[in-house]
């Protein structure tokens, strides 16, 4: 099996306990929860085999040169020179973010957070016990999303203590550029904020583009920053909860351990050894997977422009993901709810990203193309 053919391969997930194909019944085909239907990297498999067949999965203790492999990528990719006792690794960037805000806010704090964005972060401040301030996402001439400044800089306040980022951008796919980037640290910094940026999704830009991990910026900019990232959605492993917590000051290290304490568990011995081995040997995988998943993303694009009237969309620059304006689609209602009966295709409905949003979709593309043209084909027929 070639690494091309092995992302054609169509893998039946319903006897595998996938969230994302129980979640749904057999006849609808899931394009919406955030993991990709590919075999993960060989250098993980064969790992994994080799701990399976040693046969024991007692606690585990960090591979001594997994913070090595880090740090040299994280130099390599992002010309971010991090030392290695800066790193912390974490089973999943959602309770590493939720340990952050709650590490360095109070009760009735705000926290500024992103909106549409992911889920997961939208409800960080209501664990936290905190006041959500929105950071609106306006479309740009060309469609593309940005910050709103104006309304961003309106929403902090002199309770406000932390900026939750995402970046790349999820679910639009937008990757920053540096001026972008540079503009937020320094409003966090003019305001005082901490910021917690997750970069889950920095490794899957495509090549046109480049991210910048906002704490690389400057010393001060660090200084006030925990960054998270992961090999989960990278390298399609997101079912071993690895991620790593990068907070280059010390007592800002302090901070968040201390509220992990009791709450966020260490990693597994299956997670730390597939982060290893993505890590160290899967960058062949992963550019390989970058020109399946471009290819990918360029049909929806074309499919949605040229066969899916009153519905937009604008190619996302980084992730595996579409972000769908079905503002102006002759159907009336909620569009994840008309594609679910009337194509049997299970998106992610718009209201996981902003409760006020109706009338969008995220698509997911990370996916055999054989199955995303059933998927889009469906989609087509119902309009």
């Amino acid at each position: 099996m070639t690494e091309l053919s092995r992302f054609d391969q169509r893998i039946d997930r319903y006897a595998s306990e996938s969230s994302k194909w129980h979640t749904f019944d057999p006849d609808v085909v899931p394009m919406g929860v955030a993991d990709m239907d590919f075999l993960a990297p060989d250098p993980v498999l064969d790992m994994i085999r080799q701990r399976v067949e040693h046969g024991v999965f007692g606690y585990a203790k960090e591979p001594p040169e997994l913070r090595a492999v880090v740090v040299d990528r994280l130099k390599r990719l992002y010309d971010w020179d991090v030392s290695p006792q800066a790193l912390l690794f974490v089973p999943g960037v959602v309770p590493a973010a939720n340990v952050a805000c709650q590490a360095l806010t109070e009760p009735g704090d705000g926290i500024l957070v992103q909106v549409p964005t992911y889920g997961n972060l939208l409800r960080c401040p209501e664990f936290a016990r905190c006041e959500l301030r929105v950071a609106p996402m306006v479309a740009d001439d060309e469609g593309h999303s940005r910050m709103d400044w104006e309304r961003t800089e309106a929403a902090i306040d002199d309770r406000t203590r932390l900026f939750l980022l995402c970046s790349p951008h999820n679910p639009t796919g937008r990757v920053y550029r540096r001026a972008e980037v540079e503009r937020m640290a320094e409003m966090a910094l003019r305001h005082d904020l901490f910021i917690c940026s997750d970069e889950i999704h920095c490794d899957l830009v495509y090549p046109e583009y480049q991210h910048i991990p906002i704490a690389s910026l400057s010393s001060e900019v660090a200084a006030r920053s925990i960054t998270l990232m992961a090999p989960s959605k990278t390298f399609n492993i997101a079912g071993l909860k690895t991620s790593v917590a990068i907070i280059p000051d010390k007592e800002l290290r302090k901070r968040f351990e201390a509220g992990r304490r009791g709450i966020l568990g260490s990693v597994s011995i299956m997670g730390y050894l597939s982060a290893l081995a993505a890590y160290r040997e899967g960058d062949s995988w992963l550019e390989d997977l970058l020109n399946y998943l471009r290819a990918n993303r360029d049909l929806v694009h074309e499919t949605v422009s040229s066969s899916m009237p009153g519905i937009r969309m604008v190619k996302p620059e980084g992730t595996y993901l579409a972000w769908l304006d079905c503002r102006e689609a002759a159907f009336a209602g909620n569009p994840f709810k008309y594609f679910l009966k009337n194509a049997r295709v299970g998106l992610t409905p718009s209201w996981f990203f902003d409760p006020e949003c109706r009338r969008h979709v995220r698509l997911n593309f990370g996916c055999p193309r054989a199955q995303l043209q059933e998927a889009l084909d469906r989609m087509v027929a119902a309009l």
